[in-house]
């Protein structure tokens, strides 16, 4: 199956739709498929028509992770491939610059979870299922889940999906703030698309600034992340001009009118 069929990749006016389509296999992530993944999002990244991503999946599953019958030698050519460099999906996802809506469709699993937590937003259809089985498959999390969900849902509840392996529903993963929101099943890419034009109405420069910011700081301290944006605020006013912030006022008001009516 070629990278272009396995990963749906549609443009329409500024959000890039990227579909995860190996539906038969619950989109499970392929040396191909990570492989094609990373290269879209490193090219997206110098995409000047793109400002936004939704990711999801075709199918059930939004990702059930790594392809295990391909890892265990059932499938594929046997050749190691997951900590290649050209298929480090999560560092390619990770670099890019812009906003990512994790638009979670269905089951979201293991490596599927990571994915999904190396979104900038999440929205959940309500057949949507969490799981974290690295403990009952015998591999130690490598994508930043350890890491990243307990700083979105708590410790204690990130070590009970690590240590059980347990399902966590759409509605609940909400609750505990996992996902913004959840939306009936053919409401989900209607809403994200939705989102993404919000984001696309920001200006596009600043965008990447604030992103940037939110990324760094959630590596450091609070102190150092404070300090990180104070520098960065002072350095991007320096390069905005007085007419642009009185034309980009103007917008916000007919935009607050027009929301409000």
């Amino acid at each position: 199956m070629s990278a272009e069929s396995i990963l749906l990749v549609e443009r329409d006016a500024g959000v890039a739709v990227l579909t995860l389509n190996r539906p038969d296999a619950m989109n499970a992530l392929s040396r191909s498929l990570r492989r094609a993944l990373a290269e879209t999002f490193r090219s997206l990244a110098d995409d000047v028509e793109i400002g936004a991503v939704i990711l999801t999946g075709a199918g059930r599953a939004f990702c059930a992770g790594l392809d295990l019958k391909e890892l265990g030698g059932e499938t594929g050519d046997g050749s190691p491939g997951v900590l290649l460099e050209e298929q480090d999906l999560i560092a390619a996802i990770r670099a890019y610059p812009l906003p990512i809506v994790g638009a979670v469709n269905g089951f979201a699993i293991t490596g599927g979870f990571e994915l999904a937590l190396a979104c900038d937003v999440l929205v959940a259809s309500s057949a949507a299922r969490f799981a974290d089985t690295h403990a009952r498959v015998g591999i130690v999390p490598g994508w930043g889940l350890s890491q990243l969900l307990p700083r979105r849902i708590g410790s204690s509840r990130a070590r009970e999906l690590s240590f059980t392996g347990n399902f966590l529903d759409a509605a609940t993963a909400a609750a505990w703030g996992l996902v913004n929101r959840v939306c009936a099943p053919e409401e989900l890419l209607p809403h994200c698309r939705a989102l993404a034009r919000d984001m696309l109405s920001c200006d596009r420069a600043t965008l990447r600034e604030i992103k940037r910011v939110y990324d760094e700081g959630a590596r450091t301290t609070l102190g150092e992340g404070l300090r990180l944006e104070a520098r960065v605020s002072i350095e991007h006013a320096k390069r905005v001009a007085p007419a642009q912030v009185a034309a980009r006022r103007r917008g916000i008001q007919e935009r607050g009118r027009s929301q409000s009516s």
